[in-house]
């Protein structure tokens, strides 16, 4: 079985997973039995503390009850008969709601009597007795009312209705109590040691959750027993155990949540990179990556992400120049084969002729009239002087290309460089050629055998080319700045995107393979390089009406502009 690698957001996933639910579950196990621990301990001392504040609330009212059986003592003592301190007392009994009765005692007629104590209770009656002395041999005894007694006790600890307080004799005889359950007193009851310990707040369980406490008072007779209810228990630790579950859930939920959110942002940018990765497998090279930009965005993928887009950067400009390069080859590579097809169709032609017409001259077996030998010598100079223009024509070309044409400066007469231009084309005598220049026309600010040249290419292009018995006109104008010169003849009409190319170099209307004209295709190419050296510009247009027109821009020579310049 093949095994499948995870990808980067499901490794982060397992192993936040791992790092943060173990972790939790671990400490949510230790700090839960260490809060239970802490809370088993707080119960107890907790009951312990109700233990101590009965007992101080049994002693307070007690202590409250015996001040006002002193001031009963004090006005018995300032009555002088014993039936008037009786019907008071009787009277006092009937009104008061601490005393239910009053009894006063001789300790010479009470053999067990104890001098000593001053509250006591009888558990066979139920009855809580204070005793207050009114002299050496007589005291009052006052039974209290255990009711009032309980409610003022239990006052003030009301609230807690979850915990059993029970309040005993030494017989364990039940007293008073607060949320009593008769199953729950008698367990306490058979759980209490044999020996008490007096006056200490002291833990008896058998339950560690459920803690019990005794204080034993070892005055009055009494013996508190505070119990912790199950219920109590429960909702404590149940609750501290839902709020630490409740915390680590909210934490765990966090933690997942910021590391699922960190995940897909991580998860994205990464994705960002494959899709720049592919793009540039499949040649895209412009493809740049964006990618998300924040606080859960590492450093690394900040610095791959620039890095990779100045690689791409690199590359598409590489890219670009490669394919310029290329398109260079290309051109090249077309030249080279223009430029061969040019040379062997267009340089055979003039040579065929001179080596034709040489050979004939050369003759010795056959005789040759002067006439006969004077037109042969004549087609010779024509295809030879042909040959030097194409010649010249293939050796500017470079110069053009490398911007290094020698252009020589100076004023030019139009209308010398056009009759001399008009006289130089071939086959121009049977064309009828139309100018308009004036003896005045201003001088052109130009390199004179460059612009014969231009001239001369121009003339020969419209000749070739303009309808037969159709006129060639040449027409000038100027403004105060330039020079306009047109060149025009009737012609098929030249699509727009056809007539933008005229200007590439080996570019001819007629391809080789239905040509009727002789040439190289480099005239207008030779033409633009010229113009734009000697600073002016030239347009071509091809009209509906079948009108062909070149028109030059040269600029006029001013007296201040002169001198040689490095094209």
């Amino acid at each position: 079985m093949k095994f499948k690698r995870l990808k980067i957001v499901e490794q982060i996933i397992i192993i936040s997973l791992i790092g943060v639910l173990v972790p939790s579950v671990i400490s949510w196990f230790v700090i839960n039995n260490v809060s239970q621990h802490s809370l088993r301990k707080e119960l107890g001392n907790s009951a312990q503390m109700f233990a101590k504040v009965i007992e101080n609330n049994i002693f307070s009212v007690m202590n409250a009850d015996q001040r006002r059986l002193e001031e009963i003592v004090i006005s018995i003592r300032h009555m002088p008969s014993e039936s008037q301190q009786n019907q008071f007392l009787k009277d006092l009994a009937i009104h008061s709601y601490v005393f239910k009765n009053f009894e006063i005692i001789r300790p010479s007629e009470h053999v067990d009597f104890d001098k000593e104590k001053r509250i006591i209770y009888d558990s066979s009656t139920e009855q809580l007795w204070i005793i207050e002395k009114i002299h050496d041999d007589k005291y009052l005894k006052a039974e209290v009312n255990t009711k009032i007694i309980k409610d003022n006790i239990l006052n003030n600890i009301n609230e807690e209705k979850n915990r059993r307080i029970y309040v005993v004799d030494k017989t364990g005889k039940l007293v008073f109590s607060l949320n009593y359950d008769e199953n729950d007193f008698q367990k306490c009851i058979k759980q209490l040691p044999i020996n008490l310990v007096n006056n200490i707040a002291t833990r008896f369980d058998e339950i560690k959750n459920q803690p019990r406490i005794y204080l034993k008072m070892d005055d009055i007779g009494l013996i508190i027993i505070v119990n912790t209810s199950e219920q109590l228990t429960k909702s404590t630790i149940n609750k501290a155990r839902l709020k630490i579950l409740a915390a680590f859930l909210i934490a765990a939920a966090v933690t997942m949540f910021l590391t699922l959110l960190y995940s897909y942002y991580l998860y994205f940018n990464i994705r960002q990179l494959f899709k720049g990765i592919i793009a540039v497998e499949r040649g895209n090279y412009k493809k740049q990556i964006n990618p998300l930009t924040n606080i859960f965005t590492p450093r690394e993928i900040i610095f791959l992400s620039e890095e990779f887009n100045s690689m791409i950067s690199e590359i598409n400009a590489t890219y670009k120049k490669l394919k310029e390069k290329n398109k260079e080859l290309k051109l090249l590579d077309n030249f080279r084969s223009n430029l061969v097809d040019t040379v062997s169709h267009e340089l055979r032609t003039p040579l065929t002729s001179i080596k034709g017409y040489t050979s004939r001259l050369l003759r010795t077996d056959i005789e040759i009239d002067e006439e006969t030998k004077h037109k042969s010598l004549l087609i010779i100079k024509q295809q030879s002087e042909r040959l030097s223009r194409m010649i010249d024509d293939l050796l500017v070309i470079p110069d053009i290309e490398g911007a290094k044409l020698n252009i020589n400066f100076e004023p030019v007469n139009l209308l010398n460089i056009v009759e001399a231009s008009i006289y130089s084309v071939k086959n121009i005598e049977e064309r009828e050629i139309q100018t308009d220049i004036t003896n005045n026309f201003p001088l052109l600010y130009a390199d004179k055998d460059r612009l014969e040249q231009v001239m001369i290419n121009l003339i020969s292009n419209a000749n070739k080319y303009a309808y037969p018995d159709t006129p060639i006109k040449i027409e000038a104008s100027y403004d105060s700045e330039k020079a306009i010169i047109k060149v025009i003849n009737s012609a098929d009409y030249i699509e727009k995107q056809i007539l933008h190319t005229l200007f590439d170099k080996f570019i001819r209307l007629d391809d080789k393979t239905t040509r009727t004209t002789r040439g190289t295709g480099l005239g207008l190419y030779i033409v633009k390089g010229l113009v734009d050296a000697m600073n002016g510009s030239i347009h071509l247009k091809s009209t509906n009406d079948n009108i062909f027109s070149a028109k030059l821009i040269i600029p006029l020579f001013k007296s201040e502009t002169k001198g040689n310049y490095e094209y």
